[in-house]
């Protein structure tokens, strides 16, 4: 099944036997956003239409944030945008976004482990995370070492969620975040990808 085909957090727990909490295990780390960043993201969003198809919501609202953020931890990770990932028959698709080691072998590698994965959906967050969930577990069971934790991000654009998973635990973020609140939100997944970041120095030094 497509990963399109988890319509609903609840199914998804249900197929994969996974134990559902709610925590506020993020510690947001504070980062410096440019004055040409804030100002180019209000110009799209008082003057252009972001936000009328999913597609949309990825361009205009969810990549700029990933990728400012991305920007420094761009020597070990590559942000990737609807790479095909394909665990088996039963979970395969293009997750919006995921977040995957810098392969030896060049950028162009796609390579594990695969630590954060991104969904969007026009206001069903039920659905984007049976859906970011399913992706979530392809990519644990896809990485070599079973023992990382696995981020999921899901945005309507406006609201951001944050999950993550370990071993057979989701833990949902109780607390969400805005793009209308930009300090915040960028201290969010500053530390979902500090968090990745700290995973991966610790394998290397294992």
């Amino acid at each position: 099944m497509p990963f399109s085909g988890f319509k609903s957090l609840s199914l998804t727990l249900k197929e994969f036997a996974i134990v559902y909490t709610e925590a506020n295990f993020l510690q947001p780390v504070p980062m410096a956003i440019s004055d040409y960043f804030r100002q180019d993201l209000q110009l799209m969003m008082n003057e252009a239409v972001v936000d009328n198809s999913e597609y949309a919501i990825c361009e205009n609202l969810i990549y700029p944030v990933l990728k400012e953020v991305w920007k420094q931890y761009r020597n070990n990770f590559i942000l990737w945008s609807h790479e095909f990932l394909n665990c088996d028959a039963q979970l395969s698709g293009f997750p919006e976004y995921i977040l995957a080691r810098r392969s030896p072998l060049g950028k162009i590698v796609f390579d594990q482990p695969y630590l954060v994965l991104v969904e969007a959906k026009q206001d069903n967050f039920d659905a984007a995370w049976g859906q970011c969930l399913a992706e979530m577990v392809a990519a644990q069971r896809m990485n070599e070492h079973s023992q990382l934790v696995i981020f999921g991000i899901t945005s309507n654009g406006d609201r951001w969620q944050f999950g993550k998973l370990e071993g057979t635990q989701f833990t949902l973020n109780r607390t969400f975040y805005t793009i209308q609140e930009l300090d915040n939100l960028f201290a969010a997944v500053n530390a979902v990808f500090q968090s990745c970041d700290l995973q991966l120095n610790d394998l290397a030094a294992a």
